[in-house]
């Protein structure tokens, strides 16, 4: 039976792009994940494989970096018009473009030099949460006479923009991971603290304010420490908790390491001074650790997804 072409479309899908703009100490995020479908003059590489009017989605990927560099990101709307007429008016047999967008929106960490270790708070404007907000967590264990509150939280999203490097590490023969002396420092925290309360009644924490404080001890530890490494911003924030909340004895967290790399604009002309980055989702570095009151013995299991 004789069979024709239906409707067709090609493209890059979920490029994950992330802008910074630097204003001085102030530096602002546009975080998207960016999807693109070409349609036009295509029958020919269906019907014969010929690719003669096929731009690749490799060079729409490229586009999409590019043009976050040569255009900014003022709004996913406009960056979508700048990539949706580009392809069309510059590609004779591209007749229809549909640029999708998702935009992550960050909130700018508030913090306080109080605790500060190594910057001052006037400083710290590259700080970010990730907007959506995390899931809280509680887990209660009653064994008849006394209680084991564990409470904590997953999927909070924070970045800093600045104030984080990486280098001297080990290397060998199948090392290829450049040092990084200013780079994007980003995880998806997971994390749980254990209550020293068992049974008084008398001295329950109140639950509440509870969660909010370590929520705030933790994110300002994570703003505020000049970071070498993620293991090291990891031990503040659970430093932070312990020597601010007199009911917790034990924190543990699961950090995997999002990593952001620069995008090699220079095959375009561009120089991506550390302004462009591709978002990668895996593989990624994990760390895990748990920092604990002086005295005391670990009972958060190792593996947080048990509780």
């Amino acid at each position: 039976m004789p069979t024709i072409l239906g409707q067709n479309q090609y493209g890059k899908a979920e490029n994950r792009v992330v802008k910074i703009t630097r204003d001085g100490a102030t530096h602002h995020i546009k975080d998207l994940n960016v999807s693109v479908a070409l349609s036009g003059d295509m029958e020919e590489v269906h019907y014969s494989g010929s690719n003669a009017s096929v731009l690749p989605t490799d060079t729409t990927k490229n586009t999409v970096f590019a043009f976050a560099k040569e255009h900014g990101i003022e709004s996913a709307e406009q960056f979508g018009i700048h990539l949706a007429r580009h392809f069309v008016t510059s590609q004779p047999a591209i007749h229809r473009a549909r640029i999708r967008i998702e935009e992550y929106a960050w909130e700018r960490i508030e913090t306080s030099d109080a605790n500060s270790k190594f910057i001052g708070a006037d400083e710290v404007k590259h700080s970010f949460v990730r907007k959506g907000q995390e899931t809280r967590l509680a887990q209660v264990t009653y064994d008849g006479s006394s209680w084991e509150v564990v409470s904590g939280l997953k999927d909070l999203t924070v970045m800093n923009s600045t104030n984080s490097e990486f280098w001297g590490y080990v290397k060998d023969k199948y090392t290829t991971l450049r040092e990084a002396y200013d780079r994007i420092l980003a995880t998806s925290v997971s994390g749980r603290w254990r209550f020293n309360w068992t049974d008084d009644e008398q001295k329950m924490p109140n639950w509440e304010k509870s969660y909010e404080q370590v929520r705030k001890h933790m994110l300002q530890a994570f703003a505020e420490t000049y970071s070498l490494s993620l293991q090291q911003t990891l031990y503040q924030m659970g430093s932070r908790i312990i020597n601010n909340r007199g009911e917790i004895d034990e924190v543990r967290f699961s950090l995997p390491n999002s990593h952001h790399f620069l995008v090699d604009l220079e095959p375009f002309g561009l120089k991506n001074d550390n302004e462009v980055y591709f978002a990668a989702d895996r593989p990624y570095g994990l760390i895990e650790a748990t920092v604990l009151r002086d005295g005391c013995e670990p009972r958060i299991p190792v593996d947080l997804t048990n509780l």
